[in-house]
Parts: C-alpha cells; structure tokens; sequence
C-alpha cells in the first residue's frame, strides 16, 4: 500500500509540471488544471488513510488468530459420535458417558412348573469411564438390578493402567474365563448367555474384586485374574479365585475369522464364605430354574474350558466345552460338564466383527437397510454323579438391527429338565438401546 502512495505522488508531481507548462501556453485550461490538481490530491489523502486502516486491520487479524490458536490449546475437545465424550485440551483427561437399555418381555407355556410371565428391565446401565494421569477408569451402574440404595447394581467398577506389555486392572471387573461371559451383553448373540457363564456354572458369580493382568497381540490374547470371591454387594468373606485364558485367532482378516481358546479357573471358598452353585434357568430368565451341584464352605470349585468360534462372511458359529468339580465335605467331588453351540447367518449381508484385543466377537456392521439375524443355540450341562441331574435348551430366534445402537430380539426358549421331567417353554422379545 506505501507502494502505491508513492507512485501517486510521483504521478502528481509529473501531471502538476505538465499541467504548469499547458497552462503558460493556454490560460483556458487553467481552472481545469487547477481543478484536477485538487482530486488528485484527495485520491492521495483517502489512499493515506486507507493504508493507516489496512495496518490496523492486519494488527486486529494477527491479535485475532492468536487468541483463537490460545482458545484452540486450551479448551477441551466434545465428541457427539456414538455417544458423549469430553477431552481436555492437553490430552491427559478424558470422560466418556454411555448407557444401555434393554426392555423384555416374556410369556411362558407351562408344563409342570409355573411360572409368571411379564416384562422387566434386564438392564438399566449408565456408565462413566476415561483417563486421568495415564490411567483408565470405569464406574458402571446397572439401574435394573437390585434394591434402590445397595451396591449390588454395581457392574465394572475399576483403574487400570498399561504395564509389562499389557493392561493391569484393579477393582471389580469379570475374571478371565468363559467366552461368551467376556462378551459384552450388548453385543451377545441372544437375551442370555449358556451355561458356561455365570448364567449357569458360575451362578451368581460374574463381577469378582480383585487384580488381572491382559496382553494382546494382532491374533492372541493371555489374561490372569486373582480375586476375591465376592462383588460389591457381597459380605465380606476369605474366599479366593484365580482364572486364566489363552486364545488364538490363526485366521483373522476383514471377512474370515477362525478363534481357539482355553480357560481354567479355580475358587477356594475357605471359611466362613456362602457356598457355590451351579443352577440353570432352562425355559429362559424367570423361569423354572434347577440347581445342578454345589459347594459348601471349606471346598472348592475347579473348572477347565475349550472354545471355537469363526466367522466366515455373514456366518458365525461359536462353542465351548467346560468340565468342573465341585467338592464336597466328607464326601466324593461332583463333576459337572456344560457345552453348547451356537451360530448364526445374517441374511442380508454383513459380518461379526471379532475384537482382538479381548478375543471375543462384537456386533456386526449396521448400514442403512439394517440388517436381519438368524440365530440358534443347543445347551447343556450335567451333574454326573446324580442320576438324571441334566438340563439341556435349544433357542431359535430373529435379531433385526435398525442402526448401531437400536435391536430387538425375538426368541422361543425350550426346555429340558430331565431330573423333573419339566419342559417349560418361553417367548420372549428384547428391545434393546446402547450408546
């Protein structure tokens, strides 16, 4: 802009010696020289002035662009996607909240046991989780589960931090055993998980408080968990557990998966603790439910596990084998074997992601359309030192996602318990939300 003033000027300062000479020569064109001389002039002052304002305009810029790079290196970062998630400008704090809903609705065809059909929250969660300081947390309250005031709604409730090449959890969180009981309940192949889970062998024992130690790798996983048999809402007691498991993936890519895997786990009631069961509810949650063996105080419970699963395109199988042994006071253990297999085809295309980090399987990809689910299960487990102390269930069902956070679940559960001779039945359907 100084640029162009000066060349003004010397453009004046040319016009106004040429003017000077026409104007000897010609005394007419005087007031027109006279009267040109003076716009130039004004060009020149506005030019002036407007080079004064374009300097104060850039300085104004300058001032503007380092308060937004302050306001940039300063204020926290908001995530909307999938869910909220807040994280502070520098990266050393980070908040998530997510929740899950899941509605169902069950009706019974009774054969020689009653019972009562209705609807009820399976799970009412909110959860909380983030990093502070290089460690991550997760505070998780189930809503549907237990009495108003209690802590026996509490879910994970942990720290953890990265160490030895892997991840140290403290707190209560599930140990690492049973594939299926590893999977998150939003992502399950149907309402309720088989009986190698604390569905069945592990009766009322899914959330354990103590330590684990995970490391995974590209296709593997090795997790080891020492704990404390007892939740949140437990009484306190000195009974310990230990479990561990392996797996490996030697097929893993986009479309193929092919899974193997292993668990023991080990729990040492000692004195003073609640015995230990294993029970079935054979016809679905809320039915009839037959108790298979248990431990009193002073034993203990030990168990092996064997896992398969793949997913090949839109089909995916998945299976375990578990053989257990529960003590018994003055008397021969009780060994009890629990399988089942269960697979599924979504029939519009798709495929079950599998989660290397956990060796489990997730959702599928949901697109627009949708996507449409056929499901099937075959379970058993067996005392096999009663006689006829055996429960089996098949389930057939249909799981239609509407979008990653919206599926229902619709299923017909029948059962088996050979020991009473009772064949129970349900219907059920699950609207469930996740975020």
């Amino acid at each position: 802009m100084r640029h162009s003033t000066l060349t003004i000027a010397l453009a004046v300062a040319l016009a106004g010696t040429s003017f000077t000479v026409a104007a000897q020569t010609d005394p007419a064109a005087a007031s027109q020289i006279a009267e040109l001389k003076a716009q130039l002039a004004q060009m020149q002052a506005k030019l002036a002035s407007l080079e004064e304002r374009t300097d104060a305009q850039s300085d104004i810029n300058i001032a503007t662009q380092e308060n937004l790079d302050k306001m940039a290196s300063t204020t926290p970062t908001v995530e909307t996607k999938g869910g909220l998630k807040v994280t502070s400008a520098d990266k050393k704090f980070e908040m998530s909240i997510g929740g899950r809903l899941h509605f169902d609705t069950y009706m019974f065809d009774h054969d020689r046991v009653n019972a009562t059909s209705g609807t009820e929250f399976r799970r009412a969660r909110l959860t909380l989780a983030g990093k502070a300081y290089g460690w991550d947390y997760k505070v998780e309250q189930d809503f549907g589960a237990g009495s108003s005031g209690t802590l026996q709604g509490f879910r994970d409730v942990f720290i953890a931090r990265s160490a030895f090449g892997g991840k140290v959890t403290i707190g209560q969180f599930k140990p690492y055993r049973s594939m299926e009981e590893l999977t998150s309940s939003n992502e399950v192949l149907l309402p309720e998980r088989p009986y190698a889970s604390a569905t069945g062998l592990f009766n009322n024992r899914q959330f354990q408080q103590g330590v684990g130690y995970l490391r995974a790798g590209g296709n593997y996983t090795v997790g080891l968990s020492a704990f404390n048999l007892r939740d949140a809402a437990a009484s306190r007691n000195e009974g310990i557990g230990m479990a561990g498991r392996v797996t490996f993936a030697p097929v893993n890519d986009e479309n193929s998966t092919l899974h193997f895997g292993g668990w023991a786990s080990n729990e040492n009631i000692n004195q003073g603790g609640s015995s230990l069961s294993a029970a079935a509810s054979y016809a679905g949650r809320r039915g009839p439910s037959q108790t298979i063996a248990t431990t009193p105080n002073g034993e203990q419970v030990t168990a092996y596990g064997l896992e398969a699963a793949g997913s090949f395109g839109p089909l995916f199988f998945q299976g375990e084998y578990v053989n257990a042994t529960f003590g018994q006071l003055g008397g021969a253990d009780q060994d009890v074997t629990t399988w089942y297999l269960q697979g599924s085809w979504l029939l519009n295309g798709g495929h079950k992601a599998y989660k290397a980090g956990t060796g489990v399987f997730g959702s599928p990809k949901v697109g627009d359309k949708g996507l449409w689910e056929l499901t099937a299960r075959y379970d058993t487990m067996e005392n096999k030192d009663l006689a006829n102390m055996e429960v089996s269930t098949w389930v057939v069902g249909m799981n239609y996602y509407i979008n990653p956070n919206l599926r229902f679940m619709l299923n017909y559960t029948q059962g088996d318990n050979q020991f009473t001779g009772d064949e129970t039945a349900q219907y059920s359907l699950r609207t469930q939300f996740s975020w």
